[in-house]
């Protein structure tokens, strides 16, 4: 097969138009199929090098956006739970000096422009008499402790401060976890690189293991092997390091 057809298959599948949202029926990829760009970098290992080192670079591909997602995961969480401290300490502090519940919101909502958008809607749903508990795009802790405080006549503002201290103590597990686990993770990093590393050391000493891994069969079966070593090493170092993760 033409190494150039599979090149140019990888990049248009890579370039898949979005459906238009308002189309009545639009047929779509699936969410596993769905892949965007990270297909492509083994499109052109199997157009130059081989069907050993398309794979590799698959797995590669796949253990670095693996890794990436599972990063920013935690690192969106650790923002939620910081800005979620923000809201509840301003509006606890409007609270006690006198507002109304609705006019402590909207000077949480200016004081805190992060997360002014996110307040409109437990804003209209307090002022019209709607269920806080609905609006989901407010801070949880938030809308949950509105609703608590309306449903069961508690002082607003000693139900928002309780649940200002889970959060600030949910934003101190994080922080103590990330660095405890900056070392751990760490070592992780450097033994999934140190293949890669150990292969321009071959190179260096005349070794030649990239002739032995693009020229024989044996060695493309070795790279798909190893490259899936490296993956499922990452994994269960996610999977390791993410069973303390708070909920």
């Amino acid at each position: 097969m033409n190494p150039w057809f599979l090149l140019s298959w990888g990049a248009g599948l890579a370039c898949w138009p979005k459906p238009m949202a308002r189309t009545p029926i639009a047929w779509r990829l699936p969410r596993t199929v769905r892949v965007g760009w990270w297909p492509l970098p083994a499109s052109l290992a199997l157009a130059f090098l081989g069907i050993g080192w398309a794979v590799a670079t698959l797995v590669f591909t796949l253990t670095v956006r693996q890794e990436y997602r599972w990063r920013a995961r935690e690192k969106t969480a650790l923002a939620e739970a910081e800005l979620t401290g923000s809201v509840l300490r301003t509006m606890i502090g409007e609270l006690r000096a006198g507002a109304h519940p609705v006019a402590a919101a909207e000077a949480t909502a200016e004081a805190v422009p992060a997360a002014s958008g996110r307040l409109r809607g437990l804003v209209a749903a307090a002022r019209f008499g709607g269920d806080t508990a609905a609006d989901q795009n407010a801070p949880p802790a938030l809308a949950n402790a509105w609703a608590l405080a309306n449903r069961f006549g508690l002082p607003m503002a000693e139900v928002l401060d309780a649940a200002r201290r889970d959060a600030e103590a949910e934003i101190g597990f994080r922080r103590r976890l990330k660095a405890k686990m900056a070392g751990p993770r760490a070592s992780a990093a450097v033994l999934a690189a140190l293949p890669l590393m150990c292969l321009g050391l071959g190179e260096a000493m005349g070794a030649g293991p990239l002739h032995v891994l693009t020229g024989t069969g044996a060695g493309q079966l070795s790279l798909v092997v190893g490259s899936g070593l490296i993956w499922a090493g990452t994994a269960w170092c996610r999977a390791l390091t993410g069973r303390v993760a708070p909920c």
